[in-house]
């Protein structure tokens, strides 16, 4: 398991466009995972941060980010290794007493094109 995310090429990275529909009354606790904890178990497990967004003009408010990997089965390996990890199963945990905190997701996978501006990653 990396102890940080790894450096990648931002052409040549894998890319994870995910946007999660806070479920009623639940934005402002899905932000407060997010920055208490997600971010830091997701570079634990070698995902790479890009960027995140709100739109909380939506019902209830959406979260939309983005992840870097070097590929998809690196993806799907981070994402396994962070799923089964116990400090974010407590924190799942916690942050869900009152309920689930997303009412869906959504996750779109994406690769650069050679025209995009250049994009720093993991800076």
């Amino acid at each position: 398991m990396p102890a940080s995310a790894p450096a990648l090429a931002p052409k040549n990275a894998f890319y994870e466009l995910r946007t999660y529909y806070a479920a009623p009354g639940k934005f402002d606790a899905l932000n407060a995972r997010f920055r208490n904890h997600t971010l830091a178990l997701f570079t634990k497990h070698g995902m790479i941060n890009v960027a995140y967004w709100s739109q909380p003009d939506v019902t209830d408010g959406k979260l939309i980010y983005v992840l870097a990997y070097k590929d998809l089965a690196a993806r799907d390996a981070a994402w396994a290794a962070f799923r089964a990890d116990p400090e974010w199963q407590a924190a799942a945990a916690a942050s869900e007493v009152g309920g689930k905190l997303t009412a869906k997701v959504e996750s779109v996978y994406l690769t650069m094109t050679d025209y995009s501006p250049a994009l720093r990653l993991g800076q």
